[in-house]
């Protein structure tokens, strides 16, 4: 079995028996989408919610509205049946304080929301997530199973 490492604002694509990590998602998502039927899956590691606020945008895999496109876009070319995706979040952590209403250290909450909304306006079900609180966390799709285990310091491990 083969470990497929995906790093920060990047995404890739996995089949079974080999399984996918992303490591240190604190305010980021690690979005899993996988084909049930065919045991393929891929895993993508965002940073912001939405490439329309920004200039420099060319990095797909950094935003929620483009990196889900194109993780979606990549399974399917390999040969995932699009009506049987089906998604698991995690991430989105408030890492830090931040005094007041500043939209910044709400980061975390904004690309959870976006990630949802994302899959929902593509008709991929969202079957379970572990988003929120102060943690970081370390997430690994095993495509085999579908089963999306969740690491973080001092935590039992969370299989959703």
């Amino acid at each position: 079995m083969a470990t497929i490492k995906v790093g920060m604002a990047d995404l890739n694509i996995c089949k079974a028996p080999d399984m996918i990590t992303t490591l240190g998602l604190g305010s980021c998502i690690g979005i899993a989408v996988y084909d049930p039927v065919l045991k393929l899956g891929g895993l993508a590691h965002i940073m912001l919610p939405d490439s329309t606020q920004m200039r420099n945008n060319s990095n797909i895999a950094k935003f929620a509205d483009t990196g889900i496109e194109e993780l979606i876009k990549r399974v399917v070319a390999a040969g995932a049946n699009k009506r049987r995706l089906v998604a698991k979040i995690a991430g989105g952590a408030k890492m830090f304080q931040v005094s007041g209403l500043s939209t910044i250290g709400n980061v975390g909450e904004r690309n959870a929301q976006a990630s949802r909304a994302k899959l929902k306006q593509l008709g991929i079900p969202l079957l379970a997530e572990d988003t929120g609180l102060n943690y970081g966390r370390t997430v690994e799709l095993y495509p085999a199973t579908g089963e999306f285990y969740i690491k973080a310091v001092g935590k039992t491990l969370k299989i959703i």
